[in-house]
This record gives C-alpha cells, structure tokens and sequence, in this order.
C-alpha cells in the first residue's frame, strides 16, 4: 500500500534537507552522497523529489538567503537553516503553502535537537508564505560564490559570466544521444529538438527510463557538448580507439556504436560498472579495464582523453559543486591533466590522433594545456580540420585550434555543459 501523499511529500523534503546539510555542512557533492546509499530506501518518485527539491533550492540559494535574512536574528542551525531555505525556495516557486508550511514543521519537529525551533520554522514560512515570491522576482540572479566566479569572469569577461549565471540558475534540459541510423522521431514527439549538432534535447522528459527507446537501447542520457568530443575524434569502423577516464561511458557508446574497437579505461569499479550496464542495455560491445589512465600500455589509431578536471561546466546540472568545493583541488587537478596528456600522448600510434577534453571553464584546464602540450612535443600540431563539423559555431573556435565551450551558448535552446576539447594530430 502507497504512502498518502502528504507522508510522501515529507519524507522526500526531509531527505532533501539531509542532501543540503551534506553538501553546505559536509562539503560532499550530490553523487557522493547519493552514491552511499542516503536515498537508497525510498521509493523512486520520492528519491526523484528529493533531488529535484535539492537542485532547486542550490540554485535559488542566494535569493533565499536574501528573503530570509529579514525574518531571522539569529544564526539558526544549519539543518533548521537548510529547512527554512528549502521551504522558502518552494513557496516562492508556486507550492502550496500549506503543504510545504505543515511538512517543514513536522520535519524540525521530529528532530532530536531542534524540536523546539518549530514555532520560528512556523512562523518564519508563513511570513514567506505572504511575502516570498513578490521579493523573489525582485532579486538578482544568484551568482556563483566568489571563490569561482572571480576566476571565471576574470576569464570570460562580466557579461559573459552574468549570461553564465542565468544559464546555471536556469538549470538544464535533458540530452539524449543515439545510436546511428535510429529514427528519433518519437522523441521529438516528446517536445523534444533535433539540435544543430545531432542530439536530441527534451524538454520535460519526466522517467527517463519511460521514454520510448530507453529499454530497447537506441539511445542513452548525454549532453549536447559531451557528445562532440568523440564527435570530433571521429573513429571509424576497425579502429582500435582508448577511451581515458571513460565513465560514466557515452563515450564509449559513441565510438563503439561507430564500429571502433574500443577499449575503456576508468579507475572506480563502481563507475565501470555503470558503463558495463549501459553496455548491455544498448548492445554495445567495448573491453573495460578498472585502472589507472597512467598505467595503460599500448598503440592506438586514436586515444580519447576526457581528464578529471573542476568540473565547473556541469553547474547547470550539479549546482552543488560551487557550495562542496573551494578551488582548492585545482591545482592538483591542472598537473594530473598535463600527466595524462603526456601519456596519452605516447600511446597513440604515429599518424594517430588524441582528443583531449575537460568539462571545465577554466582556460588553465583546457586551453592552457594544449599551449604547453604543444610546446613540449615537436611530433604534436592540432588538428583544425576535426572542427569542420555540423552545428559547430567558428566563434567557439579558439586561437590554438580547440573548441570552447560555455553555459551560456546556445542560451535560447537552455544551454550546453561547458567544455575544452582540442583534437591533436601526430606526426607520421
């Protein structure tokens, strides 16, 4: 028997609170925790909630401390905080006040420690209740903490930053790729767009696992600028191709869907799995290696390096990432990637080619490494030719020959995922 709605309603809140504490208490990003099991006993439309009320209330989390700045006179605890924030973001977003009022009550209510805050939750919510959502739509577009955005606009310049921050608050649609030669048409039905570049983008797709194609294989979740590295590198059928730090695997599917003979190399057992299950669903064959990119041996006619890097262009989906982090990882980060590229470099065979990326925006992450890269290997040049693709726009196009992706191109399709890629040609 199913839980009354109202029940469901406060379980998946209660676990959303528990998600904003791990993230703003605990620095831990969304898939970690999610990863662990913290959502693993409800049933899938609650954990679906808690997500979503999660994201939301990450997105909306300056305008919310905004409002309730007014209301509170003094630091209340971090779960309690996070309650009043969760709430605040859903009264201004249209919910229903009783609902959400009732459900955050209860919540604090049943906590061991802060029990005796629920009169101020109560009182503090419906104040917002009356107030929220005028004094919302006056706010500015919540912007990333400093820390990221003073990095970022120093890069790309204020406007281009400020056109980024509508693009992470405005969060993002779903993309889907697809196997070659597969008649998209009842996606698009779906209030879905063919994209310049090839993908799919779904506007409300709802259960993913419920669209037509997912069970049969013929597609799988990508987005659009994840989709072009493997685009650029452009394998073809025989091919022996590596593919570097592969999960979660689109890639894999990509190339191997092309006919290449892919062999994909990821460190966690845990993402590989994933890849193996994406695998099987859609078909699709490639050898999987759990281990170190650094200790991969080998010729190849191509290598495909997608390097660990910030992550700062996937703040459209994982609004977490600015709040868990701090740059201080950064530097670590940039010389691990000169290392994989170094020897990823010596794994492609002469004539070979490399595609290097990062889902980065930091010029230190992308085009940095391919200036460098190419001063240290005399037998290395960019191939320019690999960007002579459908949908792809010469302004993206950077002075060294890669690609540069931002949040905020395509701005009225809901944006991309940010991305460096370079395509790197060696000599025969």
């Amino acid at each position: 028997m199913s839980k009354p709605a109202t029940q469901s309603a406060t379980q998946a809140r209660r676990s959303a609170i528990y998600l904003l504490d791990q993230v703003l208490g605990e620095g831990r990003l969304l898939p970690e925790v999610l990863a662990s099991g913290a959502l693993d006993k409800l049933p899938p439309e609650d954990r679906a909630r808690a997500q979503r009320l999660a994201t939301q209330t990450l997105r909306g989390l300056e305008r919310a401390d905004r409002l309730l700045k007014k209301h509170l006179r003094k630091k209340t605890p971090l779960m309690v905080h996070n309650a009043l924030r969760l709430g605040t973001v859903e009264l201004c977003q249209g919910a229903a006040a009783h609902g959400v009022v009732n459900s955050m009550v209860d919540i604090v209510s049943k906590h061991k420690r802060h029990s005796k805050l629920k009169g101020l939750v109560n009182a503090v919510l419906r104040k917002m209740a009356d107030e929220g959502p005028a004094g919302w739509a006056e706010l500015r577009v919540p912007r990333l903490p400093k820390w990221l955005r003073s990095p970022l606009a120093e890069a790309w310049g204020n406007e281009a930053m400020a056109a980024m921050d509508h693009a992470h608050f405005n969060g993002a649609p779903l993309d889907i790729s697809a196997k070659p030669g597969v008649d998209m048409s009842d996606l698009i039905h779906l209030d879905g767009e063919a994209l310049p570049t090839g993908s799919i983008r779904l506007a409300s797709a709802g259960q993913v696992s419920a669209l037509p194609g997912y069970d049969d294989g013929t597609w799988w979740v990508q987005d659009a600028a994840a989709a072009l590295p493997a685009q650029l590198l452009n394998v073809q059928p025989g091919e022996s191709v590596l593919d570097l730090c592969a999960a979660p695997g689109g890639k894999t599917m990509q190339m191997a869907a092309a006919g290449a003979k892919v062999t994909a190399v990821d460190i966690s057992k845990g993402r590989m799995a994933r890849v193996q299950e994406n695998l099987n669903r859609t078909g699709l064959v490639a050898s999987l290696i759990v281990g170190d990119a650094l200790e991969q041996q080998g010729q190849y006619d191509a290598v495909l390096l997608d390097a660990p890097c910030s992550a700062t262009g996937t703040i459209r989906r994982h609004p977490d990432l600015p709040y868990a982090k701090d740059g201080s990882e950064f530097g670590p980060l940039i010389e691990l990637q000169a290392q994989m590229l170094a020897h990823a470099w010596t794994l492609v065979k002469p004539g070979g080619r490399l595609l290097f990326c990062t889902c980065s925006l930091l010029p230190d992450e992308g085009e940095c490494q391919i200036e460098e890269a190419l001063d240290m290997f005399p037998d290395m040049t960019v191939d320019r030719s690999a960007l002579d693709r459908p949908g792809i726009d010469p302004t993206w196009i950077t002075e060294e020959g890669g690609l540069r992706l931002r949040p905020d191109y395509w701005a009225d399709r809901g944006g991309m995922d940010g991305f460096y890629m370079a395509c790197l040609r060696k000599s025969a």
